[in-house]
Parts: C-alpha cells; sequence; structure tokens
C-alpha cells in the first residue's frame, strides 16, 4: 500500500519539487520515498511496505528501464501472472506484485487489465514511446485523481498531493450534488479542473496530446439464479478463496468486526486461515450507539483476540479537522469517525485489515431494497389511480403516517431512488443557498444510470445505482483515508472480481425476502457465523450525532455556523432554525445540520486556509505520528 504522485510535462525539463508533494501524503506510507525523473516525466512514491520490503522500492523500473510504474494498492493475482509471464520466456528482478503488473503491461499492454484481480491504481511511464498509462480498480477501492494544467498533467493517489501545487477554487457547481448526497459524485470533486478517475477505467497520454479515457470494467448483474443450495455452496467457496489471497502478507493482517454478518463472517472465515487472527471495534458510551458487547460476544464465540476502544465526545471533536483534512474532499456520513478511531487503534497491533465493505451493494444488503416489495400494491395501480391518490396524499399533513408511503408507491423509482442517503430536496437546497441552480436536480447524475439498468428488477437497480455512487463516493472514500490515515492497508474480500461474479446471478428473491436481507449470503454463512449476528438488524457503526447536536455539541455548532465564512454560500438563518427545531426535539434535522458544518470546516482548511491552516495540520501529521526519518531512495 502507497501513494504517488506524478508530473507529466509536455515540454523538456520542467519541474515539481517532488519532495514537497509526496510529503503530504507520507501517511500513505511511511516505509519509503522514491521518485525518478526524465525530461518529460517526475514520478514521486510513498510506500507502506506490506510484502517485500527488499525488492518492492518503486518508482520500479522494466525492460532496461523503458517502463516506470508507481503503483498503489495490492495485486493478489499476481503469483499466478508472474508464473505465466516465466513460461512466456519473461524474466525477474524481483519477486513483487508491482514488477508483474508492469512486466504484464510491457507484453499485454491495456488488454492486461482483464487479467488484473486486486484493488490498485497506478501509473506507466513509457520512456521510448513518451507516452504515460494508468488505471483505477474495478470498484474503486483506491484512488487516483488528475488535473491538466498549464501543459503538466497531474496523478495523484490524494487530491490534496495536486492542491500543494497551488491554490485551486471552490468548484460551486457540485455544491448541489454533496447536499443531496452528502459527498460529491465522481468523477467530479470539490476543487475546480480536479478531476476523479473512475473505477474500471483506464488512461492514456502522449505528450502533446489529449487524456484519452476508456472503461474496461463496468458491474453487469445477470440475476438468474434461483436454487438456494447451489447458491449457498458458490458464495460459501468463491468467498473463502477470496479472503484466502486478500490475506496474502509478510506482515500480521488483522480484521474489523462490528456487530453485523459482513464483518463477521469475514473474520470466521478468515480465522480458518490464521486462527491468531486479532479484531477491533469501536463505539460510543450512548445506548444504541455502540456495538461493542456485541462485537465482544462475536469474538469469544469465533475464539479471536479483540479489541475494543470507547470514543469521547471530547475526542471526537479533537480529530474532527484532522479526519476532514485526510477525506480531501467532504463526505458528511458520520460513520467517517469511528472508522478513524477504530484504524487508530487496530494500527496499533497490525498492518493490515480485513473489512466488510461492498457486501450490501453485491448481495441485497440495504433495508430500503424491501422497499419495491412492500410498495408492490400500490405501484401495480393503473397510472391514473396512482396520480390521484398522489393528489390526495399531498393534502395530508407531513409526518402523517401513510403519507409518505402513499407518495413513494406512486413514485417511479428512478425519480424517488438516488442511493443510500436523500440529504436536502430540492426546496430545501433552494432555501438553504443563496445560489441555487434549478437545472441541477438529484436526478442528474443517476438518470444515465437507471437508463443503463433499464433491464433489471428495482433491487437490482437499486444495486445498480449504488455500485455507481453510494459504495464509490462514500463507502469506500472514508474506507480508504480513515485508515491511510494511520498507515493502515484496508482489504475488502467482497469487492472481489470472483465474489461480484457470483453475487451478480442472484435472482430478487436470493437477495431480499419480508422478513430479510442478504438472504442467501446468511444462509451461506449459517454454519460458521454465531446465531446472536446471523440475523441481527444492519448497524454499522453508528454515531450519537442526533443526541449530541441537542445538547453536548449544541454550542459548538451554533457558533460554527455562525462563524463559518461561508456566507456568500448559505443562508445561515435557514441552518439555525433547523438546529434551534433539532434541539427542541421538533424533528430529526441531524444528519442536514451535519452535512452543512462538514462542509464549512472543509471550506475553512482547503479555501479559507485561514485558522485551520492546511500547512499546519499537515505539519502536525507528519511530525506526531510519522516524524521524517523515511528513508530518501532517487533513482
Amino acid at each position: 500500500m502507497c501513494g504517488f504522485i506524478c508530473a507529466i510535462h509536455e515540454t523538456e525539463n520542467q519541474t515539481a519539487n517532488l519532495s514537497q508533494l509526496t510529503n503530504t501524503i507520507i501517511h500513505r506510507g511511511p516505509d519509503e520515498q522514491g521518485t525518478f525523473e526524465d525530461q518529460y516525466a517526475q514520478l514521486g512514491f510513498r510506500r507502506l511496505s506490506i510484502i517485500d520490503l527488499e525488492t518492492g522500492s518503486q518508482p520500479l523500473s522494466f525492460e532496461n528501464e523503458r517502463y516506470w510504474i508507481v503503483f498503489n494498492g495490492e495485486l493478489y493475482n499476481y503469483i499466478e501472472i508472474r508464473g505465466e509471464l516465466i513460461k512466456g520466456g519473461i524474466s525477474f528482478q524481483t519477486n513483487s506484485d508491482t514488477e508483474a503488473l508492469l512486466a504484464l503491461y510491457s507484453v499485454k499492454k491495456e488488454k492486461m487489465m482483464h487479467d488484473l484481480r486486486g484493488m490498485f491504481a497506478f501509473v506507466i511511464w513509457d520512456k521510448q514511446e513518451k507516452t504515460v498509462f494508468g488505471a483505477r480498480d474495478p470498484f474503486g477501492i483506491k484512488p487516483l485523481f488528475f488535473q491538466e494544467k498549464e501543459g503538466v498533467t497531474y496523478f495523484s493517489s490524494e487530491k490534496k498531493s495536486i492542491l500543494a501545487i497551488g491554490v485551486s477554487q471552490l468548484n460551486e457547481a457540485v455544491l448541489q450534488n454533496y447536499l443531496t448526497y452528502q459527498y460529491v459524485p465522481e468523477n467530479e470533486t470539490m476543487s475546480k479542473n480536479i478531476f476523479e478517475l473512475e473505477p474500471g477505467t483506464y488512461f492514456s497520454k502522449k505528450i502533446s496530446s489529449k487524456l484519452s479515457i476508456n472503461r474496461y470494467w463496468k458491474p453487469a448483474f445477470q440475476p438468474i439464479m434461483t436454487d438456494l443450495n447451489k447458491a449457498k455452496s458458490q458464495i460459501l467457496n468463491t468467498l473463502l478463496d477470496s479472503v484466502n489471497v486478500h490475506m496474502r502478507s509478510d506482515v500480521p493482517v488483522g480484521a474489523f468486526l462490528s456487530g453485523g454478518i459482513d464483518s463477521t463472517a469475514i473474520v470466521a472465515l478468515a480465522k480458518e486461515i490464521n486462527p491468531k487472527i486479532q479484531t477491533f471495534t469501536v463505539g460510543f458510551d450512548y445506548e444504541n450507539y455502540s456495538e461493542i458487547s456485541v462485537a465482544e460476544k462475536t469474538a469469544e464465540k469465533l475464539q479471536v483476540e479483540h479489541f475494543t476502544h470507547t470514543i469521547t465526545p471530547e475526542e471526537f471533536l479533537q480529530e474532527l479537522p484532522r479526519i476532514i483534512w485526510h477525506l480531501d474532499d467532504p463526505v458528511a456520513d458520520p460513520s467517517v469517525v469511528p472508522l478513524y478511531f477504530l484504524a487508530r487503534e487496530a494500527r496499533k497491533q497490525v498492518k493490515v485489515v480485513l473489512s466488510g465493505e461492498g457486501a450490501d451493494e453485491l448481495f441485497g444488503g440495504y433495508n430500503i431494497y424491501r422497499e419495491p416489495m412492500s410498495l408492490r400494491r400500490v405501484a401495480e395501480l393503473p397510472n391514473f389511480g396512482k396520480k390521484l391518490l398522489k393528489q390526495l396524499a399531498s393534502m395530508l399533513p407531513d409526518g402523517m403516517k401513510g403519507k409518505s408511503f402513499i407518495e413513494r408507491g406512486c413514485t417511479n423509482i428512478q425519480d424517488r431512488y438516488i442511493g443510500n442517503a436523500k440529504i436536502f430536496t430540492e426546496l430545501e437546497k433552494a432555501m438553504l443557498l443563496k445560489r441555487y441552480d434549478p437545472r441541477r436536480t438529484f436526478t442528474e447524475i443517476t438518470k444515465s444510470l437507471f437508463n443503463e439498468a433499464s433491464q433489471y428488477d428495482d433491487v437490482t437497480k437499486m444495486q445498480y445505482i449504488d455500485m455507481h455512487t453510494w459504495l464509490r463516493g462514500d463507502i469506500l472514500v472514508k474506507a480508504d483515508r480513515m485508515t491511510m490515515a494511520h498507515s493502515l492497508e484496508l482489504r475488502v474480500p467482497f469487492l472481489d472480481k470472483e465474489v461480484f461474479n457470483v453475487a451478480a446471478t442472484l435472482s430478487p428473491n436470493l437477495k431480499v425476502t419480508r422478513n430479510t436481507t442478504k438472504y442467501a449470503l446468511r444462509e451461506a454463512m449459517r454454519e460458521i457465523v454465531p446465531d446472536h449476528v446471523l440475523n441481527r438488524r444492519k448497524l454499522g457503526f453508528p454515531v450519537p450525532i442526533r443526541v449530541w447536536l441537542k445538547d453536548t455539541m449544541y454550542d459548538w455548532a451554533s457558533n460554527k455556523i455562525k462563524t463559518s465564512n461561508t456566507d456568500y454560500l448559505f443562508h445561515k438563518g435557514y441552518l439555525l432554525k433547523l438546529l434551534e427545531k433539532h434541539a427542541q426535539g421538533k424533528g430529526d434535522y441531524s444528519r442536514k445540520i451535519w452535512t452543512a458544518l462538514t462542509f464549512m470546516i472543509w471550506h475553512e482548511i482547503y479555501v479559507e486556509k485561514g485558522e485551520i491552516k492546511l500547512e499546519e495540520i499537515n505539519n502536525i501529521v507528519l511530525n506526531r505520528e510519522f516524524g521524517f526519518g523515511a528513508q530518501n531512495i532517487t533513482y
């Protein structure tokens, strides 16, 4: 695991300060630093050693230094790839997955993408052809940002490395999407002219030509499997294989453990491979906001060593600016914060952890996926009947039981579902924003996705939407940034192409029923997951934001809204009224308030660079956690 920054220049002998740029992401790789430069290319690298410390240093070259690579991630089938290349006459200088990847490119070029199994973002420079090539893994586990600016194209593992080159303006146009989704949907970012390469795509660029981006993989569901016993067998065998390859490491591998089936299944399977695996969980000292006791019971049943930590409101607020700095763009999912502390505790014991991200999107785990089943009777009414019923529902007072149910049932799925989070409605955004643009509605992100998924049933449509929005914009962003904040490598066995190939064939009745979600997955895990977890309702790592904003954090939140230099963007009076109504118990507005607060802190760090200065936070991170003792290697 690592981080990189690359600069590809249109004219010879231009330079960028690689040491400065790579130091902004030292948390991604505190063990080594490496650089490579020629007339047109500069590659900077920070390395976290997981496998093959002696022979895996980067940037790494191949074929008499014609090709150079920086690679962030892990290639899980590199042993198999390496073996096939050796049979074809290729010789290697190292045992690393990085060299296997680079050698494969030298043979197959872009056609190699279909051979890769892993999580990755990489950039390859071909000195002979003066061509740069790079790609991102199918699911978007590893990030890759880019910017074309004044004759230089930059690529980086984190946006902050590109921002260190110069000031970037706020991309105000995407603020409306953020207020809807609580994150910035790809491929845009909150900074103008900085973009994120989409998952499942590769890019190529020759000096003095435009950047070309092509897709090599897109999730395709084929829900045809209806036999539960067959599904159980395939799920169990494929997931066990995935966990096995994800545990390839020269350092100890641990696992996150919450109270749900996803992480528990991963731990149970991992224990078969390493009985001494260590597990970790965090929680809060509030009723219904901690899964520590459930996780402890699970760890005891599975007989694995377990570590816990209870997060206080004080340390929550103390670390919040640092957390938002690490995110690059604002992500207002409150579970970002406990994930940060979870990674901190795990890093005290291990360098690599397994986690259960992706199971919900692949196997139908969100409760909202049961909505099409509950709405069926209303949805099957003729159009004129639905129109009349919706008009009647609009006359009912807000909050009245049944009103929302009728409105949802009378609304087409593409007009009501945009993913797991819908924070502000269009009317609310118009009241909050001073420059609201009615042309940028919540459906602009999902419209094309629904067109692509038109042949699917409604449950599969929802999965398809979430894989392209929620998973890559929220789940995997917080997972990557919060673990990398502590130089911890996160591996997600559910997000493996082989696992997806099985999950994609499941029929709707094997995903959700009237009584449960992830039906086939739960049944496949029945023999290895403790009973108290098997059918437990999903919580994840809940955060008491709703409670805190009424008391412990009320004054802080009020002051932050009042003093934030975002008056040019927001009608603050609207936010203060929401906060007051929330404190009085007149409604739960916590997620809306938290979405605005998260942006305000992000704005203070990355736009204002005022009281909380980017440079100051960066120096705190470097000095307190990592020092400057890493080895410098220049090629």
